[in-house]
């Protein structure tokens, strides 16, 4: 039997699992609301649908404590980028970066969180 190298070669490609794009962040806002911030993130993700999109984002201090998390309800499919916000963030008085990194329904975060001044 012989064997074709460049058939073979393309269909175990074709069968490997297709690497996720992670989500990607294009730009945060942070605003002082009174008390508390407000947090507005600005998210690139190839959304395919329910088996696969960003479902949230989280605020982190330098030594990885959260500060607040906001969930993503559904798939932005048609909807790229898109920016969300989240209120009622707590950040300790003096702190002066926060981060955030992006979550994907795959499991995976952002390899590096995005470091945002806190402005004072």
């Amino acid at each position: 039997m012989k064997l074709n190298f460049p058939l073979l070669a393309l269909a175990l490609c074709s069968a490997a699992p297709v690497l996720a794009d992670a989500p990607e962040i294009l730009d945060v806002a942070i605003e002082k609301q009174g008390m508390d911030w407000q947090v507005s993130v600005t998210i690139r993700h190839p959304d395919s649908g329910w088996d696969h999109y960003a479902d949230g984002w989280e605020v982190i201090d330098a030594k990885g404590k959260r500060l607040g998390y906001r969930e993503l309800m559904h798939p932005h499919v048609d909807e790229q980028p898109f920016t969300r916000s989240l209120r009622n963030v707590m950040v300790p008085d003096g702190m002066r970066e926060i981060y955030v990194r992006a979550h994907c329904s795959d499991g995976s975060w952002t390899a590096e969180p995005v470091a945002v001044a806190v402005p004072f």
